[in-house]
């Protein structure tokens, strides 16, 4: 199989490897790279997809980084995992690399706002984030999806940090933001029990960190949180 892509400039290059990167996701997948078997060389995957090694490359720095391959010194990248080929079904065709990407982005951004909220929340956020997070409790009992109650504990949050610059770019980010917690919700229906009462569970110790002012654990918690939401959209067979 033999895909062509033309590079044209630096820029474009980048995207390449967005574009390689999300090729090599849906063959792994679909079960044309099995898992624990060694990925073509960078040379045959180069030639196959019609680009350069270095944009393979990156491409395959990516796939690292999200726990899809391993590297194997001297003998290559291995398939690690096999994600749900569900998810690609979600994910707007070709996008698949920028809603990872945004995870990186939220990583950051959202264990700073669950920071300032541990620090600043009134009692009015305080009133909001709980209602929020029994939103989800509810939604969990009734086995719904519970998407928009995910993102609106998270909206709750940011407005706790009493920083209206993180409410306004939750707004400015909204599509992305409801993306992310679309895909994550929905995958974590098809998991077990008790994988899906611990993405409950990581809510609650955020929480619990807010409300009683400790904004490191409020920070630490957060941000492994969001991690751990990039990773499961990778959890498959």
């Amino acid at each position: 199989m033999t895909f062509t892509v033309d590079a044209v400039s630096n820029r474009g290059a980048t995207r390449f490897s967005d574009i390689i990167y999300e090729k090599i996701v849906g063959m792994i997948a679909d079960g044309n790279f099995p898992v624990n078997e060694r990925l073509p060389p960078e040379t045959k995957l180069a030639a196959d997809f019609g680009a350069s090694r270095p944009v393979v490359r990156e491409a395959l720095e990516r796939l690292r980084a999200d726990g899809l391959v391993v590297s194997r010194k001297g003998s290559g990248s291995y398939v690690r995992q096999r994600p749900d080929s569900s998810m690609l079904k979600m994910v707007p065709v070709g996008s698949l690399a920028d809603v990872q990407r945004f995870f990186e982005f939220r990583a950051g951004l959202e264990a700073e706002a669950a920071e300032l909220a541990a620090r600043n929340w009134q009692p009015a956020d305080k009133e909001r984030i709980t209602a929020a997070l029994l939103s989800i409790e509810q939604c969990l009992r009734d086995g719904e999806l519970g998407a928009e109650e995910d993102q609106a504990l998270h909206d709750a949050i940011a407005m706790a940090t009493g920083n209206q610059f993180h409410i306004t770019l939750r707004e400015w980010f909204k599509p992305h933001f409801a993306i992310g917690h679309s895909v994550t919700r929905s995958l974590s229906l098809k998991r077990t029990p008790e994988q899906i009462r611990s993405v409950q569970d990581e809510h609650a110790v955020i929480v619990e960190a807010i409300f009683a002012h400790r904004e490191t654990e409020a920070h630490d918690a957060m941000k492994k949180h969001i991690l751990n939401a990039r990773a499961r959209m990778f959890q498959g067979v």
